[in-house]
């Protein structure tokens, strides 16, 4: 006899299904196709086993990206062995949706699997009717939980892409190549509406955006002369071919145009000069991402080449696990299919054509050069792909072993072995590796030293800022508090001031008084400043007098001896 279960992963949790008369459902799948969608027969076909539900979202997502990954998770494992039946008499078959998780479940524990058949459809209905087969799960919390969970899973895998550094360099050289192209068809667009006013301008400047911006600059052809000269050598950057531009405006064979013309066209000028100066930005952009994702494959073939290989094979991880053989012929699948449907010859290159050092080489070297280059653009790739700190070394290295190569198919002249050069490049790579590493260890101390120095300030502040205001003071006082402030120190120096001694402050007050007097303004105060005074004098006038009684005595008394 045989037992039949059927495992089905869900977002809820792990649910294991028996199958009811396993030969007889077996036999006839057409009904079992038409009973996945009656709820009643389904029933009658399947009932629940088991069902494990999920402790939380994240144990969800952990089982499910095991899953994905065609591994035994071990919530799986504990589910499995509590609930599968496993006696010698009876055979049991399990039945698995994925082909993948059930060679690994099959190699743990040892039981046949089945993954196609009537399977699929007992899965299909089971996915169809879960919330009323497990009791107490309601439609709408399965809905819930594979929402929440589809969304953490995609963004865990987007989260975790290796290729996601990648993406940027693919967006960047796909954004160059249509650059390129509009930038290309624009510049012709003005060409031909401007060439109807001033068709000699063609023959004399044949760059795109050089056109744009002279179109741009001069305008109505009528109105240039000499004093231009200047503004067209900028743009030209040659004085011969200023000076042929405005000889060719004087006898020129073009039409006049309407001022509204000129004006549509110079805008659109304007348009395509802003474009080109934007690929340059994007390129030097690529180039700093190149410099950091893939500096190796960059330093040998090129940023722009390098970018269109890595774009090609869709990841750098990609492209490094292509043969050398594969990357030859990169961007030539149509030649290559071709050639062999008709059986001829099978292409040499493909976007590595766009190297130099094919372009240097001899029409009968080309080919072996490719290869060679191919070979040393594999290498470049995979140290790229799985070094961890990235260095030009080996890129540089490679070329130079590429330029001795092709010095070698020209002039004989023999080159290094490659083992010598490898062992040179380690040597270099594992010094400069090393000082990469110090540096960025020395920035890091750097920025910990900076966050310690402003946790401490901030604590700092906090503590001084509350012990000011509990003493009543503030570090920044507002504009009232400070005219409060000066107030109290005049009425604190003003019984100081009548003692005798003059203060700042009073000072301030005699030269405000005086000011006031000038202006025939400060009349009432004139009063009480003079009474001041008088009072001062008084005071000062008082200790004055006692010592010139004992001067008195003394006189009296030396007369009194003379007599």
């Amino acid at each position: 006899m045989v037992i039949m279960h059927v495992l089905f992963e869900h977002a809820s949790g792990y649910a294991l299904f028996a199958v009811k008369e396993v030969e007889e459902v077996g036999m006839l799948l057409p009904q079992v196709e038409e009973s996945v969608l009656n709820i009643s027969k389904f029933k009658n076909m399947v009932s629940l086993a088991a069902f494990f539900p999920f402790k939380s979202a994240q144990t969800a997502l952990e089982n499910v990206n095991a899953i994905s990954e065609g591994i035994v998770h071990a919530d799986l494992k504990l589910f499995l062995e509590t609930n599968l039946p496993r006696s010698g008499k009876k055979k049991s078959i399990l039945g698995v949706s994925d082909a993948k998780i059930g060679a690994a479940l099959q190699e743990e524990f040892g039981i046949s699997i089945q993954t196609t058949g009537v399977v699929a459809e007992l899965t299909r209905g089971v996915r169809l009717h879960f919330h009323t087969l497990v009791k107490g799960l309601t439609a709408q919390a399965a809905s819930k939980a594979q929402l929440g969970l589809g969304h953490s899973y995609s963004r865990a895998k987007v989260k975790f892409n290796v290729n996601r550094a990648d993406n940027m360099i693919i967006q960047s050289i796909a954004l160059l190549d249509q650059l390129d192209k509009d930038i290309n068809t624009f510049s012709m667009r003005v060409r031909e509406w401007y060439g109807y006013h001033f068709p000699e301008l063609v023959k004399i400047v044949s760059d795109n955006s050089m056109y744009c911006r002279l179109a741009q600059l001069i305008g109505n052809r009528k109105e240039l002369s000499e004093e231009s000269l200047e503004a067209l050598e900028e743009v030209v950057m040659d004085a011969s071919k200023a000076q042929a531009i405005v000889e060719a405006s004087r006898s020129s064979m073009g039409m006049d145009i309407s001022p509204i013309d000129l004006i549509n066209i110079e805008r659109f000028s304007n348009r395509v000069v802003s474009l080109a100066a934007y690929r340059l930005e994007l390129q030097e952009y690529l180039r700093s991402k190149m410099s950091q994702v893939a500096p190796n494959l960059a330093a040998l073939i090129g940023e722009v080449v390098g970018a269109r290989l890595i774009s090609h094979a869709g990841s750098l991880t990609n492209l490094a696990k292509y043969p050398a053989s594969t990357v030859q012929i990169l961007g030539a699948e149509k030649a290559l299919f071709r050639a062999l449907k008709t059986r001829g010859n099978t292409p040499k290159y493909g976007l590595i054509f766009h190297s130099t050092f094919i372009g240097r080489a001899a029409a009968k070297n080309k080919g072996r050069i490719s290869r060679y280059l191919a070979n040393k653009c594999t290498i470049a790739s995979r140290i790229d792909c799985f070094s961890e700190i990235p260095t030009s070394v080996f890129g540089d290295k490679l070329r130079d072993q590429v330029e001795e190569r092709l010095s070698f198919y020209e002039s004989g002249e023999v080159p290094r072995k490659n083992v010598d050069v490898m062992k040179e490049a380690v040597k270099e790579a594992t010094d400069v590796a090393a000082e990469i590493k110090r540096k960025l260890e020395k920035k890091e101390k750097k920025r910990k030293k900076k966050e310690k120095k402003l946790k401490e300030l901030e604590a700092n502040g906090e503590t001084n800022g509350d012990v000011e205001v509990e003493n009543g003071e503030d570090e920044s006082p507002t504009p009232k508090k400070k005219k409060k402030k000066e107030a109290a120190e005049v009425k604190a120096e003003e019984p100081a001031a009548e003692n005798g001694s003059e203060t700042p402050a009073k000072k301030k007050k005699k030269a405000k008084a005086e000011v006031e007097e000038d202006n025939g303004v400060a009349e009432e105060t004139e009063a009480p400043i003079k009474k001041k005074k008088r009072k001062s004098e008084a005071v000062a006038e008082e200790p004055a007098e006692e010592p010139e009684a004992p001067v008195s005595e003394k006189k009296k008394k030396k007369k009194k001896a003379a007599d």
